[in-house]
């Protein structure tokens, strides 16, 4: 029998193993409690990160809010209303010269609001002035006593209808070995001076910019094939497939050897306006058509039925409103047939019918495209045909959203072209008045640069005038 002492020694191991393994408990449940802790902790953190992402974009979007309604009040003033009604009160256009208005009804829930201060350096630019946008957004989150900042500077322009040199609604065909785009600048020089008078393109003075571009999203909606595209070209998908360039094609820079394009100089997702033209009214009602128009140093507006369909010389400003129906010819100059210009004359020409001028063509000895300006005002299921060829300089606008523009045999064809198709062919070459980018008088505005403020410099140069009001 063993004795009670020796009985109690024996039951202490016992003891000692249930408070090893209480221990060992305490222990891991610390370790589960710190690890549940630092899980919620990590959430809540994370939770933060994603709520501060999430209204930090909402504030790249406030800032964008308030560009917008700058140029919402930039195109109602073009579009005809008075600067006191596009600019009105709480805009404040005290100096005359600038612009500023803080929006402040923005509320984003959970106690969350917006703001954003915007400032207009020129409110009423004229000619081809370029006016800047600022706009400053602020978000701020009570619940996390932080506000979070968003600055954009955005650059605008008048948009013309001639932003480019070749514009497709549909496709843009090249046919030949020898056609070729460039591009020249006939009221600027190459230091952004105004020139005293404009010139005509030429070898000195020529550009590798010119550009060509189609909206379409089809293959090969820009069917370069062996042409040389000494500047840029556009297509409306989101895939460079839609430019076709053949072997000996090119799209690059001047100088760059033969089947060379550069990836720089093609760009996708292109998007264009192709409104349509309206026939203006009134004019003289001509019964015939000589072989003269005009007078010169005056200004006429004519209208005709029927079909022109020899040589005919342009005296002094001439707009002819041609009424023929859609189909049917209203020019028709082949042969030895030549519209001429007048150096210093104009003219404009409106109508829905089709255009032919191949024979020798047109000669515009002026250096200026817009002295020459052929609308395309149809809107037939029939699409419009124009039609120009010969050897003569071709300096002209063109705008026939729903026509079809061929340019063939070998005329330099200078200005711009805007239709639903253009056809290239022969030894045609093209040269675009980079001037055309600001011409139209009171068109729209629209964004060319946009940019985000990041570094503190470059939001110093605003903060004392996003700060004065």
């Amino acid at each position: 029998m063993i004795p009670p002492l020796r009985r109690a020694r024996q039951s202490l191991p016992r003891a000692n193993s249930r408070g090893s393994l209480l221990i060992v408990a305490m222990l891991l449940s610390a370790v589960i409690a710190i690890s549940l802790g630092s899980y919620i902790a990590l959430s809540r953190s994370s939770l933060k990160l994603a709520n501060r992402s999430f209204y930090s974009n909402a504030s790249m979007n406030t800032a964008e809010t308030g560009v917008e309604e700058a140029l919402w009040s930039f195109n109602q003033a073009t579009g005809g209303a008075a600067l006191a009604t596009a600019w009105a009160s709480p805009w404040n256009t005290s100096d005359g010269v600038t612009a500023h208005r803080t929006f402040t009804d923005f509320t984003l829930g959970s106690g969350v609001t917006a703001a954003v201060r915007v400032y207009v350096d020129n409110y009423n630019p004229t000619g081809s002035v370029q006016p800047k946008v600022v706009a400053q957004s602020t978000i701020t989150m009570p619940t996390e006593s932080l506000t979070l900042s968003k600055t954009i500077e955005v650059t605008l322009r008048r948009r013309s209808k001639f932003a480019m040199g070749l514009v497709a609604k549909n496709q843009i065909t090249f046919r030949g070995n020898v056609a070729s785009v460039d591009s020249w600048n006939s009221l600027y020089d190459d230091s952004g001076a105004l020139r005293a008078t404009p010139v005509a393109y030429g070898a000195g003075v020529a550009h590798d910019h010119g550009s060509v571009g189609s909206t379409s999203v089809a293959v090969g909606s820009v069917a370069i094939n062996n042409a040389d595209i000494w500047g840029f070209a556009s297509v409306g998908g989101n895939s460079s497939s839609g430019i076709s360039v053949g072997s000996n094609g090119t799209v690059a820079a001047f100088g760059s050897p033969a089947g060379t394009v550069d990836t720089s100089r093609v760009a996708t997702d292109f998007t264009a306006n192709f409104d349509s033209t309206t026939m203006p009214a009134g004019g003289t009602v001509l019964a015939s058509v000589g072989s003269s128009l005009g007078t010169v140093g005056a200004t006429n507006t004519y209208t005709f039925a029927g079909q022109i369909s020899s040589s005919l010389t342009i005296h002094g400003n001439v707009t002819l409103l041609l009424t023929a129906a859609a189909g049917s010819l209203a020019v028709k100059m082949s042969g030895g047939d030549l519209l001429t210009l007048d150096p210093g004359a104009t003219l404009t020409i409106y109508t829905a019918a089709d255009l032919q001028f191949t024979g020798n063509g047109i000669s515009n000895p002026n250096n200026q495209a817009s002295t020459l300006q052929i609308w395309g005002t149809s809107t037939s299921t029939t699409p419009q045909s124009i039609d120009i060829g010969g050897g003569a300089t071709v300096n002209a606008l063109i705008y026939a959203p729903d026509g079809n523009v061929t340019i063939r045999g070998t005329p330099d064809v200078t200005g711009s072209v805007v239709a639903d198709n253009i056809d290239v062919t022969g030894s045609a070459k093209f040269h675009y008045d980079e001037s055309l980018a600001n011409w139209g008088g009171n068109n729209p505005f629209g964004v060319v640069k946009w940019r985000e403020l990041v570094s503190a410099g470059d939001r110093a140069a605003y903060s004392s005038v996003l700060n004065s009001w």
